[in-house]
């Protein structure tokens, strides 16, 4: 594999690997607060479905990511109301979205633009486009570096920056600011964040909202960025893949940015059967380069990378004590 195949496959992981991230940063804040969040699927279709029906009818991508965080936020304060305000169980709840969302957005799309249950191709101000960073031009032709910047850092959408930008801005968040603390206490001991007269369903609601909009992002992406327009079953498991890199990431934002990008580059490889081929030898078949992210999220599930352990309040509704 030479290097100007190397470049491709890595401009391919962090375009495959943006939404992951974000998915998997929103589970991140949900789960850190004590809220299994299995819905994450849900809340990213319902995002790219709202991204891609707004824009086409507006014209306007910047309306359409707008819809796309209502969308994801509304999926998110259900989901709140099950599981925090009634105490209901949180995983059923989420599975209950995914099924929500699965029908959903394949009727309004469908009610909207009568192609089964798809929304018209998006282009020009309707879709992020790829943006050329400084230099980029000018250094193309260096050595090593320049094809590098060029090919894998330069010309992406602005929601791949800022989904790179909310791995630090969320190490800060929870480990360097009072919010955080008492985000990741909520999620460890929510008797003891009680005791000191914070309350818990605040802190859980606005880890909720908080992973509503780290949806909304992702939904969007896919829909008006990485595709143009939306698709039945557009998110393809990713939802439920960014878990997996959640637990492979021992719920780390730094680690999440790693296990991401491992998925993205295994769904890279299933695009570039030839790559594969070269590598090993002989033909692979691309049923199995498919597989591929589904089989690393078994083996992270079945706990072959490490034991994870999750927040102990984790699941648990919280009843104050009188």
């Amino acid at each position: 594999m030479d290097y100007a195949t190397l470049l491709q496959l890595l401009d391919s992981t962090l375009r495959l690997g943006t939404p992951l991230l974000l998915a998997c940063l929103a589970g991140l804040y949900s789960e850190r607060a004590g809220i299994f969040d299995i819905g994450l699927e849900g809340k990213i279709l319902m995002a790219a479905m709202s991204a891609g029906a707004v824009a086409a009818l507006t014209g306007s991508v910047w309306i359409g990511l707008m819809a796309a965080i209502a969308g994801a936020m509304l999926f998110a304060i259900l989901h709140g109301i099950a599981s925090i305000t009634f105490r209901g169980n949180q995983l059923i709840s989420g599975v209950a979205l995914n099924f929500l969302a699965s029908g959903i957005t394949v009727l309004t799309a469908q009610a909207l633009f009568g192609q089964g249950g798809r929304t018209p191709p998006l282009s020009g101000e309707a879709r992020f486009n790829p943006i050329t960073l400084p230099f980029a031009e000018t250094l193309k032709d260096v050595p090593l570096i320049g094809p590098l910047y060029y090919e894998v850092i330069s010309g992406h959408s602005f929601l791949v920056y800022l989904a790179l930008a909310c791995v630090p801005f969320t190490w800060w968040l929870l480990y360097r600011t009072r919010f955080g603390l008492r985000l990741r206490a909520v999620g460890e001991n929510p008797a003891s964040v009680d005791t000191a007269g914070i309350s818990v369903k605040g802190l859980r609601f606005a880890a909720v909202m908080i992973t509503g909009v780290l949806c909304g992002l992702a939904g969007a992406y896919m829909a008006t960025a990485l595709q143009a327009g939306f698709g039945r079953e557009m998110t393809a498991g990713r939802g439920y893949i960014a878990l997996a890199a959640l637990i492979f990431a021992k719920w780390r934002p730094w680690q999440a940015l790693g296990a991401t990008m491992l998925f993205g580059f295994f769904q890279a490889l299933a695009l570039r059967p030839d790559v594969v081929e070269g590598v090993v030898g002989q033909k692979v078949p691309v049923s199995m380069l498919d597989a591929l992210p589904y089989v690393l999220t078994v083996i992270v599930l079945a706990g072959f990378i490490g034991k994870a352990i999750p927040p102990r309040a984790g699941g648990e509704p919280y009843v104050k004590e009188r």
